[in-house]
């Protein structure tokens, strides 16, 4: 599930005995945040209170900015992050480890293979933080989401060295929101998704997405859908290799009378 949290990310990932977080979208003002607005509501209403992961991307403020309510209000068994050592953040964490390259784990059949960034990164002091953003990829009865933060250019093209193959997915979270400095030519052919996911704000201040960069989604043959436009969205994955992803939008759903029906 892709959360309408406004301008900012946070995604929730289920399978049948495990739940992690990928981010905890934005801080509107004091006390208010993407968790205590959006996030956290929605899971208590689903009953869930405890996460078994917490994967923060990097420290920019629409990624982190829910997630000191989050840790104070539901059980997280683990925080995986690029954040630096000093951020306040990791004094909240049961168990923090910093996210790399190479790792993996399975839940339930599902697996989950960490693709950046790379372990050398965290020594160079001058790499910006959207540059150090966790990439995750997730795959299950062969199909794939690929979270890829607010990478941008340079990190496309560095993955890309990896192989396409370890990129492929029928999901893509779409790389910093659509922004102008992500989403290539190449790594889109590369990944090659059936659809784009674009979390962002409505009217925002970044004009996310770039005009151009979502025009070349749909030049590329990829569906697009938009949280700004569509409300959240829920996708269903596992139902065999060739098989596409079942994808709803809240809004659609649940449509109300202000949505101009």
């Amino acid at each position: 599930t892709a959360f309408d949290v406004g301008q900012g990310m946070a995604l929730l990932v289920e399978t049948p005995h495990h739940r992690l977080l990928y981010d905890t979208g934005p801080q509107y003002a004091p006390g208010a945040s993407g968790a205590t607005r959006v996030i956290l509501p929605y899971l208590r209403g689903r009953g869930i209170r405890q996460l078994d992961a917490l994967v923060v991307s990097h420290s920019d403020l629409d990624h982190v900015g829910g997630a000191a309510a989050l840790l104070d209000a539901v059980q997280v068994n683990m925080v995986t992050s690029s954040l630096p050592d000093h951020h306040a953040l990791l004094r909240a964490a049961r168990l923090h480890r910093r996210c790399a390259e190479g790792q993996s784990w399975r839940w339930d059949g599902v697996d989950f293979q960490m693709l950046g960034p790379a372990p050398a990164s965290y020594a160079d002091t001058g790499l910006k933080a959207n540059a150090r953003s966790c990439v995750l990829r997730i795959a299950a009865g062969g199909q794939a989401i690929l979270l890829a933060g607010d990478i941008e250019a340079a990190q496309e093209s560095a993955l890309l060295r990896g192989g396409d193959q370890r990129l492929r997915a029928d999901v893509l979270l779409a790389p910093h929101h659509g922004s102008g400095t992500s989403s290539t030519a190449a790594f889109l052919r590369a990944v090659s998704p059936r659809l784009g996911i674009f979390q962002v704000g409505h009217r925002n201040r970044y004009r996310h997405p770039k005009r151009e960069i979502y025009a070349r989604y749909a030049e590329m043959g990829i569906e697009r859908m938009r949280t700004d436009q569509h409300g959240a969205v829920t996708l269903q994955f596992g139902a065999g290799a060739g098989a596409a992803v079942a994808a709803s939008a809240w809004r659609a759903t649940n449509a109300r009378y202000w949505h101009g029906r």
